[in-house]
């Protein structure tokens, strides 16, 4: 993790969520504990946080793309604590690529933020009801798997489909280049029919909270209302990380005061002015010129397991 931070340089003082302990400890193992390549992969995010600003997009901002319930944030967790985020990909969506992106990452952010003091990870339950070869965008899903793997990275903990038609396994072909290894590898196919998948549903979630389309009791379908309310608490809830500059409630349980956070009974409090939302383009411009000189990578090494 030293030599990790050495190589990323100044920026380790302007982007104290991601690079806390626990942060580059997931770019570390995406990229098989290799310094230079984790290093590369982590400028290379923040960089895109810079330009992105994933942080800063709001509900307002992307409520509309929510509203036939494609893609949101369940109300219950798995029995491990990790956030479920449900998709839905048989509801077609008119949006651009960049806008479907956009709200993704609305969405991951949220996710990420509600995960609990040490747990990492989430789970992402895709329904397949009214999947059709018309519903494939090969764009869509490369980007959703560029954006998964090198922005956030070790954020997957587990990827259900559920009751994908036969149809689908040929799509999956196509899709699985696109998968680094590590990431393939966390997918599940679960079928109703199938006692020893459905098994898997069981096993990782409570039955009474799981809605009924993944096989469980809870009959209430996705209510736009509701769950309008729930993002505007969240969008509280980012507000005032974004402020505090505080490494994420998920990674809080490695930190350390050499990432000028210090821990006391109240939580979490900075030892230093810094802040997790950084605007300024000369800091881009300094990521991005520093960029070569700062990390030099194996011309051969294209491709590491995420």
């Amino acid at each position: 993790m030293n030599e990790v931070r050495k190589l990323i340089g100044p920026a380790l003082n302007k982007f104290p969520a991601m690079c806390s302990d626990a942060s580059i400890q997931r770019f570390l193992r995406a990229r098989n504990w290799h310094t230079k390549r984790s290093a590369k992969m982590l400028k290379e995010a923040l960089i895109w946080r810079l330009e992105n600003k994933p942080n800063m997009i709001r509900w307002d901002d992307i409520a509309q793309q929510a509203e036939p319930g494609k893609v949101y944030k369940a109300n219950y967790f798995d029995k491990y604590g990790r956030t479920v985020l449900v998709m839905k990909p048989g509801i077609p969506n008119p949006y651009s690529v960049e806008m479907q992106m956009r709200y993704l990452v609305y969405c991951m952010e949220n996710s990420i933020l509600d995960l609990k003091s040490g747990q990492e990870q989430m789970v992402w339950l895709i329904d397949f009801e009214g999947w059709n070869m018309s519903s494939i965008s090969v764009k869509v899903t490369r980007e959703t798997a560029r954006i998964l793997q090198d922005c956030y990275p070790e954020r997957l903990g587990l990827a259900i489909l559920y009751n994908p038609p036969k149809v689908f396994e040929s799509f999956w072909i196509l899709v699985k280049p696109f998968l680094e290894k590590r990431t393939y590898k966390k997918v599940k196919f679960v079928y109703p029919n199938d006692v020893d998948t459905q098994k898997v549903m069981e096993d990782l979630f409570d039955m009474d909270k799981l809605e009924s389309c993944f096989g469980g009791k809870c009959t209430q379908g996705f209510d736009y209302v509701t769950y309008s309310n729930r993002m505007r608490e969240g969008d509280k809830v980012m507000t005032d990380f974004v402020i505090s500059g505080a490494p994420l409630p998920s990674d809080q349980y490695l930190t350390t005061l050499d990432n000028g956070f210090e821990l006391s009974e109240d939580g979490i409090s900075s030892t230093d002015e810094t802040t997790s939302n950084l605007e300024s383009s000369d800091e881009t411009e300094d990521l991005q010129m520093n960029y070569n000189d700062e990390i030099k990578v194996d011309p051969n090494a294209s491709k590491q397991s995420q």
